[in-house]
């Protein structure tokens, strides 16, 4: 592997015009194909296997131009004090505000408050609700726009108006401000741990060269293959952040093969080869974490992790290939690590000195943090350690309380109008108005399918936190009916999840007495069902993700325990992570100080997708960090010797990518949609914990206890595996004594 990496390190180093050119020519093929590609158009969710997707399957066969997983607006009519919205002035005002609505585009069809009973005992409150074709991730934006302004009019004539709804739900947006701050962060990180700003340059260059090549491909593919904007959100945030610390490992062992005396073609070559079999490495359990999300068998899921994961293969073809590249043509630019800005006549007399003079100055240097860091950690191993495992499952304690489920408008910000409009329902009408559950009865197969549909919806009014049962509503064959119940509880509560889990458990008797088929579905019923998915989901992806990259990291380090220890870290910093996400999203705790203005549930998919991206990003650190120690292990270091010298050289670099991955990440935490500020906090709070306490202070501290055995690898197994040689041995062969700079920048000139 190293030997291989090294090669085509160095022939990207000399043909970089034509390495340089055919990355150009394919972002610009990416681009142009995504300027006209055509439009994605609407996507499909589906969870299949789960209850509330067979209904909707059912209703759609039965039901033929209902749009059973249609969006919902919902406009919530307030009288003013005094008034009530049976007043004539305030009818007619309601009766012109469905006039409108119902000559919108994708409309199926539009209720009135005043024959539908959708106005509250008091008469202080009503709505009127919207039925559209496609779901609300799906609306066109035009439409999405017409219902926000369809209350415009009665607002005037003094009504207070909100609109609320699935159908103001849209696609994921990354937050151009997060973005910019991540990358703002990013490049003052790069300059200073680079020392140039050259050096930095190159891999915010690379990452969003590759970025744009993964994103526009998805555009281009989007129709074709049913992607959602979702998908580039993902691969837009992964590929940004791996990309830039791949070329970061790259970049630091590039000049620190500088610092030891090796020319500029050699250095990149060997940077190339060593740091370049980390990336590889560290991109594949990247991967394996993101493609295994098809586990989970939710095809969205399943497309934004392929997605995400071909945006990572794009990151480490460019990290070993463009970067050398880009190194040839920074020169002298990028300096060796350790040497400050020097003047002309410093930089002529320094070209005196040899390459022995070079390694005589390394030595002699002053111990960086991470020697420093390094050498207490193995003094006090024991301590550390303890510390910082103690200290972790604190952290996770509140894990244990995890509640899952989805957002809904009740976590929305109290200034949106989706939260007002949730409000003032649940004021008007009770909390489970806001999140009615649909009963589809299929009597297919009964004798008296009427009297089936009449038993169901007696049975359930017998149940408790049941507020109100509409009468059922047949189809034309008059086999199928639908019945919405009214919960008690607001949708997120574990009161409705179990009134949804009691109806289910009672559709056995409907069974037996009737022979028709009780399911429950809607918005809700599906948002229990995803919750319950992915959390049966998560024993099997974690077994699977975890399993596949211990058996490739027995295969990078050569060894059993290192591997294991890797493992066994990650699962205590997702811990700590979710732990954290309870705290703060769940129980409110220091919520004010990142603008959380509602707890509640924590979003369903937040445990597997924290496993899935953090493992992988967690896994790079473990892999950046280890292999340079296992690389001084066996070039002749002892194991403490090894650990100190791993740190020396890897410290810095893993610190930085860290920084650079949490400002990535954190600059999602001032979105104003609850869920997004949930997924930045997670995984920008997981990085830290990863990064800072697994891999800095934990992993040392085991390493020096292990000794010799963490490097411990049976005899049988040592034959078996094939050799990757990520330490680079196999490089010695190309050491030279007589390497130098000189030569180099003589060539170099020649090819410029």
């Amino acid at each position: 592997m190293a030997t291989f990496l090294y090669n085509l390190g160095r022939l990207a180093f000399r043909r970089r015009h034509f390495v340089a050119l055919i990355w150009v020519a394919l972002l610009t093929l990416a681009g142009v194909g995504a300027a006209s590609a055509p439009a994605a158009g609407t996507t499909s969710f589906s969870i299949p296997g789960t209850e509330a997707q067979k209904a909707f399957d059912l209703l759609e066969q039965r039901f033929p131009g209902a749009s059973a997983d249609g969006a919902t607006g919902r406009i919530v009519f307030k009288a003013p004090d005094g008034q009530k919205m049976t007043d004539a002035d305030n009818k007619a005002t309601v009766a012109r505000t469905v006039k409108e609505l119902g000559g919108g585009t994708e409309v199926v069809s539009v209720t009135d408050p005043f024959t539908t009973n959708a106005v509250s005992k008091d008469g202080s409150v009503a709505y009127t609700s919207v039925k559209y074709e496609v779901p609300g991730m799906e609306l066109a934006d035009s439409t999405r726009e017409s219902l926000e302004a369809a209350g415009d009019d009665a607002r005037a004539a003094g009504l207070t108006v909100d609109v609320g709804g699935d159908a103001l739900e849209a696609g994921a947006e990354p937050g151009a401000v997060g973005e910019i701050v991540g990358i703002a962060i990013a490049a003052v990180v790069l300059v200073i741990t680079l020392g140039s700003i050259v050096a930095a340059g190159l891999p915010l260059l690379t990452a969003i060269i590759g970025v744009g090549i993964g994103v526009s491909t998805i555009t281009v593919l989007a129709k074709a293959l049913d992607l959602g904007d979702t998908t580039s959100t993902l691969a837009l945030m992964i590929g940004l952040a791996v990309g830039i610390d791949y070329a970061l490992f790259i970049v630091s062992r590039y000049r620190n093969e500088l610092a030891e005396g090796r020319d500029r073609e050699e250095a990149a070559g060997r940077a190339t080869g060593t740091a370049g079999s980390a990336v590889v490495f560290a991109g594949l359990t990247v991967v394996i974490a993101l493609a295994g999300l098809a586990v989970v068998n939710v095809p969205m899921l399943t497309k934004m992790g392929l997605a995400a994961a071909g945006t990572v293969v794009i990151a480490v073809l460019i990290a070993l290939t463009m970067i050398p590249a880009m190194l040839g043509y920074a020169g002298r630019k990028i300096r060796p690590a350790g040497e400050k800005r020097k003047s002309s006549k410093e930089r002529t007399s320094s070209k005196a000195q040899t390459s022995s003079d070079a390694a005589t100055s390394q030595k002699q240097a002053k111990p960086n943090m991470g020697t420093r860091w390094a050498s207490f950690v193995i003094r006090r191993p024991v301590a550390v350690l303890v510390l910082g495992v103690v200290g972790l499952g604190a952290i996770a304690l509140p894990a244990t309380q995890l509640e899952l489920g989805l957002p809904d408008d009740g976590s929305q910000p109290t200034s949106t109008t989706q939260r007002r409009a949730y409000d003032t329902l649940s004021e008007g009408f009770g909390p489970g108005f806001n999140g009615p559950l649909m009963i589809v009865v299929d009597a297919k197969d009964s004798d008296d399918p009427t009297a089936a549909f009449g038993d169901v919806a007696d049975g359930i009014k017998d149940l408790k936190d049941v507020v109100t049962v509409t009468p059922p509503a047949p189809n034309k064959a008059g086999d199928t009916a639908t019945i919405t119940v009214i919960p008690n509880s607001k949708p997120s509560s574990t009161q409705t999840e179990d009134l949804v889990h009691a109806i289910r458990d009672k559709g056995s008797d409907f069974k037996a007495d009737t022979d028709a088929e009780v399911l429950v579905t809607g918005t809700t019923a599906m948002n229990i069902d995803f919750s319950q998915k992915l959390n049966d989901a998560l024993v099997p992806y974690l077994a699977l993700v975890v399993g596949l990259a211990f058996l490739l990291l027995i295969v990078v380090f050569r060894s059993i325990l290192v591997p294991l220890k890797a493992a066994l870290g990650f699962l205590l910093s997702v811990l700590a992570a979710l732990g954290a996400v309870v705290a703060v999203f769940q129980w409110g705790w220091f919520s004010g100080l990142i603008g959380v203005e509602e707890t509640g549930p924590i979003m369903s998919m937040m445990p597997i997708f924290m496993v899935g991206v953090v493992f992988g990003l967690a896994m790079d650190y473990e892999v950046f960090l280890v292999t340079r120690m296992r690389e001084a292990y066996v070039h002749g270091e002892t194991p403490s010797q090894a650990v100190v010298t791993g740190f020396r050289h890897s410290a810095r670099v893993v610190v930085a990518a860290a920084i650079i991955m949490m400002a990535v990440f954190g600059g999602f935490i001032s979105s104003g949609e609850s869920m997004i500020k949930m997924i930045g906090f997670g995984l920008a709070i997981a990085v830290f914990f990863d990064a800072f306490v697994v891999r800095m202070a934990i992993v040392p501290a085991v390493l020096a206890l292990l000794g010799k055995k963490a490097w411990w690898l049976p005899k049988w197994l040592d034959r078996a595996l094939p050799n990757v040689d990520v330490e680079g041995e196999g490089l010695r062969v190309h050491d030279d004594p007589a390497k130098g700079s000189d030569a180099d920048e003589d060539r170099e000139l020649v090819r410029v």
